[in-house]
């Protein structure tokens, strides 16, 4: 079950577990998520933006048309702040940088995405690295999306190097391998409330 960390009468935020779609997929097998689990004890839950289903963490859902419609321009026009905490492989040269290549979906692996400097939607991914283990060859990163596209920060951090530990799509089957899950982590979410206007914050302590 998702953790609760936030509800009134417009708005409820969890923290989504790993593994746990955000929507139904196709198929009977793929119609447990988090949308539907959150609807068990919000009926009127609606979805504003996804996670991956390897991604654990928070999400804002809506509790009605208008709150729904607020939130979903905030996450069109970049009004929201998120922040996701990850370890990748390798040691991290500097200390903080920025991404920018621009993505789009690898039709013939849907659902990969794939840097493409001619077709690509700009997409840019500001970084800070807090941790480096020389002993396990890893690094502990802060990562800042500030666009919002598909698998950005997985396909970002693989693009210079540094793949996130556990990732399935974009690390190197042997290093996918020897981690139980993905190791993002949707840590910090933070948008004004639809009725009140309110600036809020909300944080999700990273489970790795």
């Amino acid at each position: 079950m998702p953790e609760f960390l936030y509800h009134d009468d417009q708005v409820v935020v969890v923290s989504k577990p790993a593994g746990l779609l955000s929507v139904p997929g196709r198929g009977e097998d793929k119609q447990d998520c988090l949308w539907r689990r959150v609807q068990q004890h919000f009926p009127t839950a609606r979805i504003v933006h996804r996670l991956d289903q390897a991604t654990s963490g928070i999400l804002v859902l809506a509790l009605s048309a208008d709150s729904h419609r607020h939130l979903s321009m905030q996450f069109q026009e970049r009004g929201t702040d998120k922040r996701y905490s990850a370890v990748v492989e390798g040691l991290m040269e500097q200390d903080q940088g920025c991404v920018e290549l621009p993505l789009r979906c690898d039709w013939e692996r849907r659902p990969l995405q794939m840097v493409d400097h001619d077709k690509g939607k700009q997409a840019t991914t500001e970084w800070v690295c807090t941790l480096r283990d020389p002993g396990l060859n890893t690094s502990r990163v802060t990562l800042y999306p500030i666009t919002g596209r598909s698998h950005q920060l997985r396909v970002h951090m693989m693009a210079i190097g540094h793949p996130i530990l556990g990732d399935r799509f974009y690390a190197q089957p042997e290093q996918a391998e020897r981690y139980s899950r993905l190791h993002l982590h949707a840590e910090m979410l933070a948008f004004d409330h639809p009725e009140t206007g309110e600036r809020l914050e909300l944080e999700s302590p990273c489970p790795f």
